[in-house]
């Protein structure tokens, strides 16, 4: 929209209503407020929902992988020979066997649930994970036969269990006597201390080599399932088909979708709707701006009725008042996105000042899976969110500006 010389001028005067204007000038400031605040509560809210999907698919997929290979009776007997064909299919990054079962772990007459999960020595150090992750010890301590074992940080809490505790592991499903099934218990040293960050697996998890967990469970040489990992999540369908054909008398596969649909589903709709609700501040938002531009139009009749005997088109008129009401919307995404920055970058300081003022614990990480408040900005949804918001703020600009330019200057200059 390009504007003459005086049109810029009037406009930057409009932009500063005089002191006979100052409640305009309120009006416009609370415009310019509103339009910040919906930006930037917008790009929070988008970057937060954005961070918690991406952590918490991260986290799932390092450790369950992007889909599995389950065995008709929770045994592969034949697992090396899948891991070999699955890495042989096109797309496929990796085939890692895995046992996985739920149990339960004892120490100092403390009894929680534990879900074990064995692994071979160098799958356990490649995983991306659980790389970096101990907080305590380390996952090269670990050694098939050795009887040591690296368990979650929230699970050590509740078993008041720390490195070089002894723990029991309790298998219900033991050897067969005279009496009945007899729990088999095996005890086992604790080596490293880790948290991935996500809270139920840190509550539940315990590590150990997979020759370990084999004899604990009595697999012999077999496994319970082997995950797949792909370069590309999205077509896990599409990639996995081959292998389909080859496993369907022995096993089946399911993918990271299935594994989770209910939790990405909540996530997806949650999205939706919180930007949704978030969106009626911008709406609000344009309605101050309209409110405000027709308070000048009103303050500014005479203004206006004069610039028109001086030869001022209707169209200028109109594009000066687009001017001013876009500046504000302008002015308010910009400072919508600083604010929406600072939130970001320091928001767990921002959570906790929050948690401190209200007296509540606004993460808690039983009911958030994560420990730590993700978030990941999304340049291009960034730019579409104040492309949006400018949108707004122009199309609110279009009425005020047509009734400014409607403006009878006979009407109004008759008894001048």
């Amino acid at each position: 929209m390009l504007l003459s010389r005086y049109e810029r001028m009037i406009a930057r005067r409009y932009l500063l209503p005089g002191r006979s204007e100052a409640f305009i000038a309120v009006v416009a400031g609370f415009s310019l407020v509103a339009v910040m605040l919906g930006v930037a509560a917008l790009i929070v809210v988008m970057s937060i929902m954005n961070g918690f999907r991406a952590e918490l698919f991260d986290k799932i997929s390092g450790l369950n992988g992007h889909a599995v290979v389950q065995g008709y009776n929770g045994q592969l007997r034949d697992w090396r020979r899948i891991a070999d064909e699955a890495k042989a299919i096109p797309g496929v990054t990796a085939a890692t066997p895995l046992i996985e079962q739920p149990l339960f772990a004892s120490y100092d007459g403390r009894v929680e649930f534990a879900l074990v999960r064995g692994l071979r020595i160098q799958d356990i150090l490649n995983n991306s994970t659980l790389k970096g992750k101990e907080i305590l010890g380390s996952f090269k301590n670990l050694k098939p036969g050795g009887e040591q074992i690296a368990i979650g940080s929230r699970l050590a809490e509740s078993l008041g269990a720390t490195i070089g505790s002894e723990i029991s592991i309790i298998n219900p499903q033991g050897s067969a006597t005279p009496f009945g099934t007899m729990p088999r218990i095996v005890k086992y040293r604790i080596a490293a201390i880790f948290e991935v960050g996500v809270y139920d697996y840190d509550k539940a998890y315990i590590i150990m080599p997979m020759e370990d967990a084999q004899t604990l469970l009595l697999l012999g040489d077999s496994v319970q399932m082997i995950r797949i990992d792909t370069n590309n999540p999205d077509k896990i369908e599409q990639v996995i088909r081959p292998l389909a054909d080859k496993v369907a008398n022995i096993g089946q596969i399911t993918d990271w979708r299935q594994m989770n649909r209910e939790l990405f589903e909540a996530l997806s709709v949650d999205r939706i709707v919180s930007f949704t609700i978030v969106s009626i501040i911008l709406v609000v938002a344009s309605f101050n701006i309209i409110s405000s531009l027709i308070m000048l139009v009103r303050a500014k009749t005479r203004d206006i009725a004069v610039l028109r005997t001086m030869g001022a088109t209707r169209g200028g008129l109109m594009r000066i008042f687009m001017t001013v009401g876009t500046t504000i919307g302008a002015l308010g995404v910009g400072a919508g996105g600083l604010l929406a920055w600072f939130f970001i970058t320091f928001r767990e300081q921002v959570v906790w000042v929050i948690g401190a003022v209200t007296g509540q614990k606004v993460w808690d990480p039983q009911m958030r899976f994560l420990t730590e408040l993700p978030a990941k900005t999304d340049p291009l949804q960034t730019f579409a969110i104040c492309a949006t918001a400018l949108l707004f703020t122009f199309l609110a600009t279009l009425y005020p500006a047509w009734k400014a330019a409607s403006t009878d200057p006979v009407q109004v200059l008759r008894y001048e």
